[in-house]
């Protein structure tokens, strides 16, 4: 089971880091370069950005659980050992 969250950490990883350089900031980003005005009249400039938008957010937040699923798993689910002095 670890083995399958920490692969699909890993993958929503890889494709939030293409979510963002996807996007289009203020002067125009990677969308540009890769097709300019013909990804814009094909998506549509509007809709295409919400939808990446949206993406990046349920992406975002995917990481977030699977982090804390992962650590759940690894300890075994019981709550974190309370700090000690060294004897």
């Amino acid at each position: 089971m670890l083995t399958g969250l920490t692969v699909l950490t890993a993958l929503v990883c890889v494709l939030l880091m293409v979510a963002v350089l996807i996007q289009n900031p203020k002067g125009g980003g990677v969308d540009a370069t890769f097709g300019g005005s013909q990804a814009n009249q094909m998506f549509g400039a509007a809709k295409s950005t919400d939808f990446i938008e949206k993406i990046t957010w349920y992406l975002a937040i995917a990481l977030f659980v699977l982090c804390i699923a992962t650590t759940m798993v690894v300890d075994g689910g019981s709550s974190l050992p309370a700090l000690t002095a060294p004897q």
